[in-house]
């Protein structure tokens, strides 16, 4: 209960019954090291764990057996304007090896068909694979999240066999 910026409150059930009570609050939105969690921390880990598994799928599909894959999302918060971005960068090792033009391509496919993308479609979603070239007609890294934007990172999606 609260206002904006001194409001707080808990998720107390999902659906799956799996996720604890959670205590929300503007001090986890900023980053502020508070013990607690903001909406845009776990849209970042819905974000990362929903591409993985988007990621692996087109891996599976193309032949490939992926080894590890490893994403982290940022979700970049702009005050009075929103969520305003969302940054995956993705590690990814394949039984065996594959191109990295293959790569790319089934990651950027995955990127625009995971279902949060798909949700997310007003905003910016970036994708960094930090491991592979870049690729020739990149010429920039891809921009950092504009001055006074705040940002909520997560890991997820980790798999190993």
């Amino acid at each position: 209960m609260g206002d904006f910026l001194s409001g707080e409150g808990t998720i107390v059930e999902s659906t799956s019954g799996q996720l604890p009570a959670l205590q929300v609050t503007w001090p986890a939105r900023t980053n502020e090291e508070s013990g607690q969690t903001s909406p845009e921390e776990l849209l970042a880990a819905a974000h990362a764990s929903c591409y993985s598994m988007a990621l692996a799928s087109g891996l599976v599909g193309g032949g490939w057996e992926p080894e590890v894959i490893d994403v982290t999302c940022t979700v970049g918060l702009e005050v009075g304007v929103g969520i305003v971005s969302s940054k995956l960068t993705a590690r990814v090792t394949v039984d065996g090896g594959i191109p990295d033009d293959k790569l790319r391509e089934t990651a950027e496919r995955a990127k625009l068909n995971c279902p949060v993308s798909k949700a997310l479609a007003g905003i910016e979603i970036t994708l960094d694979l930090p491991d592979l070239a870049p690729p020739e007609d990149e010429a920039a890294p891809p921009p950092l999240p504009a001055e006074g934007d705040e940002e909520v990172g997560v890991g997820a999606g980790e798999a190993e066999e």
